[in-house]
């Protein structure tokens, strides 16, 4: 909803100060101009991407239109599940959790979480690491090594749309200022033409640069930055069942784990200590 907003806002500014100022916006509705730049921009953006970097960007546009769905409520559900699995292993073993890491769907702790079931790469993440915890074959360090270069994998996934779509929109100035060439071009070629004429040619191959320029930073470069945002928030995730994991691992009981996993949080969705620790007794009086 804000991206739309914000788009209203731009062309709500500067087509209303041009038309405010006496321009006519008749004038800066160029078919022809959008379809060069446009039709440029996408053929370069074809040409220097590989299959799967151009899926992962067509895949994460529509994420943009939709508000962030890592909000206080779901960072306390994926808390809670955490404390409860630590909870059955400090009380039950390792091996008493092997079924629900095994089948998380069919699991009695797992689907109580509706919201962090639904998100498979963060289950995987889960399961994964606590099947390596029930193995006993790797200490603290190498798991935590792992989970560092699976959570920088994550990441480096997640920058291909970004770097993809910022790199749209530094090309969309220069594909501008080429129909603007276009213009001035064909404009040359007709200089027999009344100035009346020629200057309606020349305001015409002007708007090309225009418009490169308004697509570029008005429209195009601010979602690669709202697609970097949201990879950082969905980092987040598995930087909490990391650090509260690990904490387990060393030893630490389940509320103490848990409670380096909600430190690691941005403060902005982090639930204070009371209000996990209200949600956490709720969930078991269920």
């Amino acid at each position: 909803m804000l991206v739309i907003v914000g788009y209203l806002v731009v062309c709500g500014s500067v087509f209303g100060g041009f038309a405010m100022a006496g321009g006519h916006l008749a004038a800066l509705f160029q078919p022809l101009e959008l379809l060069m730049i446009g039709g440029g921009a996408a053929g370069a953006f074809f040409v220097g991407n590989n299959g799967k970097s151009i899926k992962a960007t067509l895949k994460a546009l529509p994420t943009v239109l939709k508000g962030s769905r890592y909000t206080k409520a779901l960072y306390m559900e994926l808390m809670t599940l955490l404390f409860e699995i630590l909870s059955k292993v400090r009380k039950e073993g390792l091996m008493s959790i092997e079924g629900d890491i095994e089948n998380p769907e069919q699991s009695p702790i797992f689907s109580k979480y509706p919201g962090i079931l639904a998100d498979h790469h963060i289950v995987e993440f889960m399961t994964d690491y606590l099947r390596l915890m029930v193995s006993g074959n790797m200490d603290a360090f190498q798991i935590e090594n792992l989970m560092d270069n699976e959570i920088e994998t994550h990441h480096a996934e997640g920058e291909v749309p970004v770097h993809c779509v910022a790199k749209l929109g530094d090309g969309l100035p220069a594909f501008g200022i080429v129909a603007a060439v276009m213009g001035v071009v064909h404009t040359m070629e007709s200089v027999g033409l009344p100035p009346s004429e020629l200057g309606m040619l020349i305001a015409h191959a002007l708007v090309g640069t225009f418009l490169g320029i308004l697509l570029a930073y008005g429209f195009v470069g601010p979602l690669s930055a709202l697609l970097e945002q949201k990879l950082h928030e969905s980092s987040k995730m598995y930087q909490c069942v990391k650090v509260t994991l690990l904490a387990s691992l060393n030893g630490y009981a389940p509320a103490l784990a848990v409670e380096f996993g909600r430190k690691v949080l941005f403060s902005t969705e982090r639930p204070s200590f009371s209000e996990l620790e209200e949600h956490i007794k709720s969930s078991k009086s269920k």
